[in-house]
């Protein structure tokens, strides 16, 4: 691209850098605005408990109110409901009785989701209030996030600049190694995607005290986010060249980051983000550190095959890339012999 760019007179460089890099701009906003505009709930599991009238009426009215909004399950007392969300199988829980309305949630999946619960059984307590009812509302976190992290802030903020160094971390080691070869890139990606993992660990719970549970696997899990997100990036780079970091960059900052969820849920984002974004490393990741943090590795399983699929395809990139015909590590490496057998060849003979 940049020599098609150069071939063209300046007048015309600076119209096409005019228009495209405005261009670049607009898009990336939109992808940060516009799923956090369109934040409401769609297919929310959420739990009912009991099989009364009362039960029966709780249905009724969130499928009038809101249709298509909430994935209700029914359960047949709290202490199930409880291990539902334990397990992450829900978001939170509703019961209403005639001794007023309990309302359980989990700040540590999702503490938007916790307030939208809260205030969604005060709405209902107030429909079923007969003036004998004291609290209208009894509230239970059953899964609480971090004293220190109410709001899970940290893990939210930590995800866009993780993206961005792991982008970094591919093409250091690209550069660094000459793009080659490919098991050399391959262990260097490994080895610093750990370290990288156990640092952000470090600073996570050793000195900001919000990742309480699960040291090993929360560690294991930063460690394979930031190998999906380098490696996948690296791989791109020794296909393409410098374009792949571009791509890269596209795939895990300018969509992979807005369309994850980490500040409010996927299943409050529009549905083209809420299934592309938990395939992409940063959703998945992002959930996938939720789950080991706080609850015991539960729905563990979706997020660990995203970062594997991504890791595969980043080191078969990468593999690719030094064996094919035209990736440019390939041609990048032929390059360099031919031009240190040219050098060989022109020193004078003794």
């Amino acid at each position: 691209m940049r020599a098609r760019l150069m071939a063209h007179p300046p007048w015309r460089q600076l119209l096409i850098v005019s228009v495209v890099l405005p261009m670049v701009v607009v898009l990336a906003v939109c992808a940060f605005a516009w799923p956090t505009s369109q934040v409401r709930p769609r297919e929310l599991p959420v739990g009912v408990v009991g099989s009364d009238a009362a039960t029966e009426q709780v249905l009724t009215a969130l499928d009038q109110s809101a249709p298509g909004a909430y994935d209700l399950r029914i359960y047949a007392d709290e202490d199930a409901a409880e291990q539902a969300i334990e397990a992450r199988e829900v978001y939170g829980a509703l019961a209403v009785s005639r001794s007023g309305v309990s309302v359980l949630t989990s700040t540590a999946a999702s503490p938007t989701v916790a307030r939208l619960l809260t205030d969604l059984a005060g709405t209902m307590a107030a429909r079923t209030a007969q003036g004998d009812i004291d609290p209208p509302v009894r509230m239970t976190d059953v899964v609480a996030a971090d004293p220190d992290d109410p709001n899970g802030a940290v893990l939210s903020s930590a995800l866009l600049p993780l993206s961005i160094c792991s982008l970094i971390i591919a093409a250091v080691v690209a550069l660094l190694l000459e793009f080659g070869p490919a098991w050399r890139m391959t262990l260097a990606l490994v080895c610093v995607s750990a370290l990288a993992g156990l640092g952000v660990y470090a600073v996570g719970q050793w000195w900001l005290g919000v990742l309480p549970g699960e040291a090993v696997a929360t560690w294991a899990a930063l460690a394979l986010l930031v190998l999906a997100m380098s490696s996948t990036t690296a791989g791109l780079i020794s296909l393409v060249g410098s374009p792949g970091l571009g791509i890269g960059a596209a795939i895990m900052v300018f969509i992979g980051n807005p369309f994850s969820g980490t500040t409010s849920a996927p299943e409050l984002l529009p549905d083209i983000a809420d299934h592309v974004g938990q395939w992409l490393p940063p959703g998945a990741g992002a959930n996938l550190v939720r789950s080991t943090t706080y609850f015991g590795g539960s729905g563990a399983e979706p997020h660990v095959l995203a970062l594997l699929v991504w890791v595969a395809f980043g080191l078969g990139a990468i593999a690719s890339g030094h064996r094919s015909f035209t990736g440019f590590a390939a041609r990048r490496q032929r390059a360099r012999a031919a031009g240190h057998g040219a050098v060989i060849a022109s020193r004078p003979s003794t």
